[in-house]
């Protein structure tokens, strides 16, 4: 019996007699995507899905059907910036009367690649090279001897990085060269974004869209887009709508001799518009401090209020300086154009292969005033600009739970604020941060990390490796397991320079030891003995314990530094593997590999 009356029957049938499989496949996913909001929310009437679903299911079970207009998209993504462009990329598809599949690397079986026939490819690039961690399977898989002929296979890169790191985009091009190597056919060439992603990315989506199109539709799509017969609900708080939010507490919860000074940051948010998850990062977008842009207009001469336009938009020098480009941060292209201006033998050094690690450690350590300082060239207002990075919103592991905390969300921030060479340098948001008194409004909004979450099986244990602050997301992590009741166990394995100092929420982690929330917590305190200890030193120390945790089903997260912790932490959990599982090295990585894939071992490192 139909679940309407015949003559929505009969409307029906005349709106669906002329379409195609691939268009009557997408009204399925629409439709069934309505039904579920609506039974969610009580509506009855008009509701707005997006056109594409914003994290898509797994791949095998989103493909059990293959029109022939289906485009799959697959992004790498470690900070979001993938998945975004991805996702904008699916919308930009389906408008255009394309079925389209968006989905993470990490859900994507490799081995589907051999039945595709139309893939788009948004691989980022982590730290200095590295996949992120979502495509690291991918990217194996790819790269290995495994990966098989694709000569049905069309497909173009989208190649994310930072030009600060000397591999810059390399995931993407390497993905790019091995795809064609494999046989499959080149759609278009690749394109490699900086940081200052939108202008690069914005034409590839187009040409994306455009290249699709003219190879799978043959005439144009007679699916129209449905509009909102009343306004959409407000979005959610994101990097295109950050929001104000009020400051409620900002305490610091390191000693006062201690190396750094480390904020515990409480914000009040609009609970209706500011949706989190212990594992998401908080995005605060701040102006550089005054005196910074001061001493770059005082080392290059320049009059600040000169007007600058560039792609069309026109602001004074100093407002470019002060909230649209990056000057607590140097990056390549600024040392290239400084190198050209300058003459400097040794910038020319800086910029060979060789010299990586060299450029590596001052872009770790300068800022932009350092650099022209230390190498001072005649430089014009526009041409400094372009030189410049965009600035971005400084991201931070969200330290609470909204089970927990209702209304609220906090941060842990490391204040960055040094002298080099008798100079004062800050960073932007969290001197912001730390100037700021209760009361103040930052804009901030919420960085979704999909792939950092606790199980969703409450009786799994799990292990959080967190060094200084990246001990923030555990801390929401144990909120939100006590509220839901969990019964797996938690260990925690925290490291810092002095137990006396920096030990950060000490009386938080002894509380729930006691209360046998927090089942286990061992530390490593690097400068209070003789030998640094660190924490791969106590994985390695306990490795027989953390093995059978392993072998029991628990899950293991890692939060922190990715130049040299993450790297040190995978060695010692590669080796302890090894040594208690009775494994050949190469049985252990693919032991932890195993992990990874099953979402039992979650990095978010930066």
């Amino acid at each position: 019996m139909l679940p309407f009356d015949p003559e929505r029957a009969e409307r029906l049938d005349a709106l669906i007699a002329d379409l195609d499989p691939a268009q009557l496949l997408w009204i399925s996913g629409y439709t069934a995507g309505l039904a579920a909001e609506r039974a969610r929310s009580g509506a009855r009437g008009f509701l707005a899905l997006p056109l594409v679903q914003p994290l898509a299911a797994p791949h095998a079970a989103a493909t059990r059907t293959t029109p022939a207009t289906a485009v799959t998209v697959i992004y790498g993504s470690q900070t979001g910036n993938g998945r975004r462009l991805a996702e904008r990329l699916g919308r930009g598809l389906e408008t255009a009367g394309l079925h389209a599949l968006v989905v993470s690397a990490a859900d994507y079986s490799p081995k589907q690649l051999a039945q595709e026939r139309f893939v788009f490819l948004v691989a980022s690039t982590h730290g200095d090279g590295d996949p992120p961690d979502d495509a690291r399977a991918l990217f194996d898989f790819l790269t290995g001897r495994r990966a098989p002929q694709l000569p049905s296979l069309a497909y173009a890169v989208l190649a994310l990085g930072d030009s600060s790191y000397p591999r810059f985009c390399h995931t993407g091009r390497v993905l790019d060269e091995r795809l064609a190597e494999l046989g499959a056919r080149r759609l278009f060439a690749r394109v490699d974004c900086d940081v200052d992603l939108e202008q690069q990315a914005a034409p590839w989506i187009e040409q994306a869209v455009g290249a699709a199109r003219s190879e799978l539709l043959t005439e144009p799509p007679r699916l129209a887009i449905v509009t909102p017969l009343r306004p959409t609900a407000i979005p959610l708080a994101s990097r295109e709508h950050p929001l104000e939010l009020e400051l409620l507490a900002n305490q610091r919860i390191t000693a006062r001799g201690a190396d750094r000074d480390i904020r515990h940051v409480e914000l009040a948010i609009p609970e209706e518009r500011f949706d989190y998850e212990p594992g998401d990062a908080i995005g605060v977008i701040a102006d550089n401090p005054p005196a910074a842009v001061e001493r770059i207009v005082e080392l290059t001469a320049l009059d600040p209020a000169a007007p600058v336009t560039i792609d069309g938009t026109t602001h004074s020098l100093r407002s470019w300086l002060t909230s649209r480009r990056e000057i607590a941060r140097i990056a390549r292209p600024l040392v290239e154009r400084l190198a050209e201006r300058s003459g400097n033998s040794e910038l020319a050094r800086w910029l060979a292969p060789e010299s990586a690690a060299e450029l590596r450690h001052a872009f770790k350590q300068l800022q932009v005033a350092d650099l022209l300082r230390r190498f001072p060239a005649a430089w014009e207002p526009e041409a400094l600009v372009r030189a410049l990075h965009p600035l971005t919103p400084r991201l931070y592991s969200v330290a609470s739970s909204r089970r927990e905390v209702g209304g609220e969300a906090h941060l842990t921030v490391a204040v960055i604020d040094y002298r080099y060479a008798g100079e004062r340098r800050i960073g932007p948001a969290s001197w912001q941060i730390s100037v700021a008194s209760p009361g103040a409004r930052l804009r901030a909004f919420v960085e979704p990390n999909p792939r950092f979450r606790v199980p969703a099986d409450g009786t799994r244990d799990i292990i959080m490796i967190g060094p200084g602050t990246g001990v923030a997301p555990f801390r929401g992590f144990l909120q939100q397991r006590v509220a839901d009741g969990a019964r797996g166990r938690n260990w925690l394995i925290y490291g810092g320079r002095h137990r006396e100092r920096d030990f950060l929420y000490q009386l938080e982690w002894q509380d729930a030891l006691k209360r046998r929330q927090l089942h286990r917590l061992d530390v490593a305190f690097s400068r209070d003995q003789a030998d640094k200890v660190y924490v791969q030193h106590r994985l390695r120390e306990h490795g027989r314990e953390l093995f059978a945790w392993l072998e029991q089903g628990a899950s293991v997260y890692v939060c922190g530094d990715a130049q040299y912790m993450a790297p040190d932490v995978h060695a010692a959990l590669t080796e302890v593997i090894a040594t208690h599982g009775a494994r050949s090295p190469e049985d252990a990585a693919d032991y932890l590999s195993g992990l990874a894939q099953a979402k039992r071992y979650a990095r978010d490192v930066y």
